[in-house]
């Protein structure tokens, strides 16, 4: 058995004082033996070794807490938000467009290309399981980069983002109206009293620009149709599929991800309307992130479509390519939210 010894001077006082308590036991065991005689006399004698070994036994564990609570007791733990001479890590949120799982198998990737090209700098993926949670992160500056929806690209702005770059091909950003091929509905009128699925109520593609479409074309949104949200793209699609509900929403990179996906599914699904494009999803920074790193990044991504292994990661979304953006560039985005809110509650 091997004892550490905390605090070596402490212990070797200890000892000490043992040393003295058994001497001294040794010096009463004589004393009783000159007292007693016969059987009880050859018992303490004979005896005598053992019970000092005994009571050093039962006194050292009590010696040895003393002098390990000692230490304790001047012992206050220092803690570091990072290793010294490395960076903290960066986290990277995307809004989650798919379930979290098929959410990392396509967006982890590109976070290794970034880390592999950026020595000295570690970003890392982090999904969310909906919208809200999502939302909940980017307000309370969780993200250090995030690719939010248009409107929630705005509205970090208020939390001390900055774009600096956007998904491309804005025609793709547009809403997408899903029917049952057998649903017999065949104009938007036919959806009055009927339930419509959407993914999240701050969806833009997915749920405010459907919505504003069918305004647009005559339907009372806040009164003829019951909104049901569902919490994701696939939910939306598989309710109007499992006939919860008449019609559901989503935009075009999902669906296409839920043809290819669930091809039998899809095939007793049709789109029957499709609203006018918006920009795409930004790409922001918080205002904490060294410019030289933002601006680093941003190189990295805007140059993707340039190169094969860029293009391959790109085909995974899919996208085309990602391009430079600023704050400005979403005034659009804005100019549609005012019209909204004047007319869907």
């Amino acid at each position: 058995m091997h004892i550490k010894c905390v605090n070596l001077p402490i212990c070797l006082h200890v000892i000490k004082i043992m040393k003295n308590s058994a001497a001294s036991l040794r010096q009463q065991g004589d004393h009783m033996i000159d007292g007693h005689s016969g059987k009880s006399t050859a018992f303490i004698k004979a005896n005598l070794p053992s019970l000092t070994i005994w009571l050093a036994v039962f006194l050292l564990p009590f010696f040895l807490f003393a002098c390990d609570s000692r230490k304790k007791e001047s012992y206050t733990p220092v803690y570091a938000t990072a290793p010294a001479g490395k960076q903290a890590v960066l986290v990277f949120g995307v809004l989650p467009f798919h379930n979290p799982q098929h959410l990392y198998e396509i967006y982890n990737p590109l976070v290794e290309y970034l880390n592999r090209n950026l020595p000295g700098i570690t970003i890392t993926f982090e999904a969310s399981r909906s919208y809200e949670e999502f939302e909940k992160k980017l307000d309370s500056r969780h993200f250090a980069f995030a690719l939010p929806n248009p409107y929630q690209t705005i509205n970090s702005l208020q939390h001390g983002y900055h774009v600096f770059a956007k998904m491309g091909e804005d025609d793709k950003f547009r809403g997408l109206i899903i029917v049952r091929k057998d649903s017999g509905i065949k104009t938007v009128d036919d959806l009055k009293g009927k339930i419509v699925s959407f993914p999240a109520p701050t969806a833009l593609a997915a749920t405010m620009m459907p919505l504003y479409y069918l305004h647009t074309h005559g339907l009372d949104v806040n009164q003829d149709i019951k909104r049901l949200f569902s919490g994701s793209q696939e939910s939306s699609l598989m309710n109007v599929y499992l006939g919860k509900s008449a019609a559901g929403a989503t935009w075009a990179p999902p669906w296409q991800t839920f043809v290819e996906r669930n091809p039998q599914i899809a095939a007793e699904l049709e789109v029957k309307w499709e609203t006018p494009p918006l920009l795409n999803n930004g790409l922001v920074a918080r205002d904490d992130v060294p410019p030289q790193v933002v601006d680093k990044v941003k190189a990295l991504l805007v140059t993707l479509h340039t190169h094969e292994e860029g293009r391959q990661l790109l085909a995974a979304f899919p996208l085309a390519r990602f391009e430079s953006a600023t704050n400005a560039t979403y005034q659009s985005v804005r100019d549609f939210m005012k019209k909204y809110s004047e007319v869907v509650h």
